[in-house]
């Protein structure tokens, strides 16, 4: 029998407990869409109930690699699962008699400490894989393959549960079970974390968050342009689409439609969790060199330019919301989720590589930092795009971030050749 790392525990720990927030997260994220799509509010409504989420994941990961460096990871680990039973118990209070403009600035800071929580969570969790995973044996890209895969694959999870608890429970109902369900994991893991995760250090400055590593800069650069073209599409674009095409607004086709747009979204990010998952294999990264996989990262990003560009093309060959593009797009997205896993778990290894054991939650906040910023660009566009022009617009405006994103990766060098800006 293989002994297992000393980290092990303590990694399987980290995981379980990102895995239940990331269940919240994603069916808060479906609920939220639904529930005030349903009430009247506009696709640039929509995308603002998610840009203060945005907008402090940014500001989060950058204060949130300074705090965990002073006083541990396992604090930060707590206080993002805490904070996002805050978020949730702070929904319920919602009152469907209050103004738009009530409504939407409410929600909009309830989604800003969810934002805070989850990227406190995030930080803390692709930390401990640098610090916990064995060095030998490409054992680093398998444990954060395998934590990032399943985060996502839960996440997905989270999309139709969300859906489903929305259809059935309403949603107060549904935000007062996911916080208590949150609540249980909390005080579970409070009782039986096992050591591992490292302590904080009294001399962290704050800093020191800034990287002067070119190969971090450039990874953060491509990271933005590559989230921000998943956000244009998958946020509000895409769903509102799909709820014009399945339901007439009735009471019992909504319904309908909230359980088939949770499935897909469910059905894409489930998808795109286990191929990330699987990146390890499907790259063959034990047989191959850092140069090769930062090579892979530009060449991936190319072929994932070519879907969105083609689906662009069908959207403008189409009159409206017909049969054959609903169908070109469930099948070129679910491509699209495929590849853009490979992409996603090449940048979550690279960073981990580009980054040194003492500053790692420093590199890995600005990092994340970048994926916020990415996320909130994309978030703020998949509105806007989608109102004033349409589905064209979001599908080419997703292809251009990507080519971005893999120009930019061109920069990326192997370590041992690092400069230093």
């Amino acid at each position: 029998m293989t002994q297992r790392p000393d980290g092990l525990p303590a990694y399987i720990a980290v995981t379980a407990a990102y895995w239940a927030f990331m269940l919240t997260d994603g069916a808060l994220r479906m609920l939220v869409l639904l529930h005030f799509h349903t009430l009247g509010f506009s696709p640039v409504q929509l995308a603002y109930l998610f840009v203060l989420y945005e907008i402090a994941g940014m500001v989060t990961n950058l204060a949130a690699g300074w705090i965990a460096a002073r006083f541990g990871l396992a604090a930060t680990l707590y206080a993002g699962l805490a904070l996002q039973i805050v978020a949730l118990l702070a929904l319920t209070q919602l009152d469907p008699q209050w103004a738009m403009s009530v409504s939407v600035a409410f929600v909009m800071i309830v989604q800003g400490a969810s934002g805070i929580a989850k990227d406190l969570a995030k930080m803390s969790s692709k930390s401990a894989v640098k610090l916990l995973a064995p060095t030998e044996g490409g054992g680093l890209f398998r444990w954060v393959a395998i934590l990032t895969g399943s985060k996502n694959a839960v996440k997905g999870i989270g999309f139709l549960f969300g859906a489903a608890l929305l259809a059935t429970l309403g949603f107060n109902w549904a935000v007062l079970l996911m916080a208590i369900i949150l609540a249980v994991v909390l005080v579970a893991i409070l009782a039986f974390m096992p050591v591992g995760l490292p302590n904080g250090r009294k001399g962290a400055k704050f800093s020191e968050v800034f990287s002067k590593s070119a190969n971090v800069n450039w990874l953060s650069a491509a990271r933005v342009f590559l989230f921000g073209a998943r956000d244009v599409w998958f946020v509000v674009g895409i769903p509102i689409y799909f709820y014009a095409v399945l339901s007439d607004g009735t009471e019992e086709a909504n319904r309908a439609a909230f359980f088939m747009i949770g499935t897909f979204m469910a059905i894409w990010v489930i998808l795109y969790g286990a191929v990330q998952a699987s990146a390890p294999k499907i790259l063959r990264a034990s047989e191959r060199s850092e140069r090769d996989l930062i090579r892979a990262a530009r060449d991936w990003a190319a072929v994932l330019f070519c879907i969105p560009a083609i689906l662009t093309v069908a959207a403008l060959l189409s009159t409206g919301a017909q049969a054959w593009l609903t169908f070109a797009l469930v099948i070129g997205l679910l491509l699209f989720g495929a590849i853009f896993a490979i992409n996603s778990s090449l940048h979550s290894y690279l960073i981990l590589v580009f980054t040194k054991s003492e500053r790692v939650t420093m590199d890995i906040g600005f990092y994340y930092m970048a994926n916020a910023a990415g996320r909130l660009i994309g978030t703020v566009l998949s509105g806007v795009t989608y109102q004033l022009v349409g589905l064209p617009f979001v599908l080419g405006t997703a292809a251009i971030m990507i080519g971005l994103s893999a120009l930019i990766s061109c920069k990326l060098t192997a370590p041992t050749n690092e400069a230093i800006l």
